[in-house]
């Protein structure tokens, strides 16, 4: 007998929202079946400013996505963003309760959730509890379970927002008949379509530069080690552009797409584009070089905020990352990857989807909607399922503490 569900994959971004559908057949296979795009307003920083705005061009987006698929959806996973999102790091130890010191499933249940009873201010939700490497002993294990040992040890990062900011994306979905299954850091989706298992037990650092923030996530062996919204996007490089240049933001905007360049090149100093380019009233000519040298100091002020971070920096002091991925709209800068090698001294790529992703979802644009519909279809394990649960329950919990 075949089984279908029906998941939803919703991003507000800063300039456009983007909705998938996608149907998990016999819980086996992930089939893409509709795409919706409009054009963001009332979204600041990836933050909500405008409900009704916001709202409106969601619900525009989700009704095209349900309409090139010819179904409805029956769960929405929601991406999250903004500078509202924090983390922080939160371990314990247990003794091994069992005379033969084998390590049994009430062990390792009760290091789970002393590793995760940490409390917050109820105007705080958590979104990911996300668990690290298992220490038995001092070295480290995939799976304790029957192994002998004395000292069990794990961390958990953890990703929490404020109450208010979620519910209010959540409120968005609800307002078109939809519920939300589960809400996803952006970082976390789009991570995880643009690396290899290879690359995240190497030590990666991912970024997904959109057009209000740049969201990044720190995998190492294997594991989400830390994660982080910097309010830096695309947008700021086209408002620097607006005012050097004195010219408005939708010419800002096309001159940093069609001559933009994140790095300065001696030889095309002298090199000259027009503003507008069809000779009408109020087009002329602009330096290169000065195009490039605004893009430049914004793109390396970006990095090096990230560079610098407390928890980023030690990694990089002790040679513990091996590569930096790129990903989301403003990444298809020309000239990103060489600037960043500069910054990071790491070898910087332009992040790819997989190679099963059709051509018109090929772009960085959509890689944190893709790995939305990843984790509305691979969370099938037990441990994954009951995090997932209370999860859902948190999403109703907020809901019920707003009055809707």
């Amino acid at each position: 007998m075949v089984t279908s569900k029906i998941i939803g994959a919703v991003e507000i971004g800063t300039s456009k929202v983007v909705v998938l559908i996608g149907e998990i057949v016999n819980e086996k296979t992930l089939n893409i079946v509709g795409m919706g795009v409009s054009s963001s307003r009332g979204v600041k920083k990836g933050e909500i400013i405008d409900f009704n705005a916001a709202s409106d061009c969601t619900h525009a987006a989700i009704m095209a996505a349900e309409e090139s698929a010819g179904v409805r959806a029956d769960a929405v996973y929601l991406a999250q963003s903004g500078c509202h999102l924090e983390t922080f790091f939160n371990d314990a130890e247990v003794t091994v309760k069992s005379s033969d010191n084998i390590v049994h499933r009430s062990d390792v249940r009760r290091l789970l959730s002393e590793a995760k009873s940490k409390q917050l201010p109820e105007y705080r939700a958590i979104i990911h509890h996300i668990r690290n490497g298992f220490i038995l002993d001092g070295m480290p294990v995939d799976d304790p379970e029957h192994m002998e040992g004395h000292k069990l040890r794990v961390g958990y990062w953890n990703i929490h927002g404020s109450v208010q900011k979620m519910s209010d994306s959540i409120h968005i979905i609800n307002g078109f008949g939809l519920q939300v299954e589960d809400l996803i850091v952006s970082s976390l989706a789009s991570g995880k379509m643009v690396t290899t298992d290879e690359e995240r037990k190497a030590g990666v650092l991912v970024l997904d530069i959109g057009s209000g923030s740049t969201d990044f996530v720190l995998f190492k062996n294997g594991y989400v080690v830390y994660s982080g919204v910097v309010a830096v996007g695309g947008d700021h490089i086209t408002n620097d552009l607006s005012i050097g240049l004195r010219t408005n933001a939708k010419l800002a905007e096309m001159l940093k797409v069609k001559n933009g360049k994140a790095t300065l090149e001696p030889k095309s100093k002298n090199d000259k584009v027009m503003l507008i380019g069809d000779l009408t009233i109020g087009d002329r000519s602009i330096s290169r070089s000065a195009v490039c040298q605004i893009i430049n100091a914004r793109m390396d002020e970006l990095f090096k905020l990230i560079r610098g971070d407390k928890h980023i920096a030690p990694l990089f002091s002790n040679r513990e990352l091996a590569s930096v991925v790129l990903t989301g709209g403003a990444s298809k800068l020309n000239g990103i990857e060489d600037l960043g090698e500069k910054v990071f001294g790491l070898p910087v790529i332009k992040g790819e989807n997989p190679s099963w992703v059709a051509s018109d979802l090929a772009s960085p644009d959509f890689s944190t909607a893709l790995g939305l519909l990843y984790f509305g279809f691979s969370y099938k394990d037990e441990s994954q399922f009951t995090e997932q649960r209370k999860r859902t329950k948190l999403i109703r919990g907020m809901k019920q503490l707003l009055g809707f």
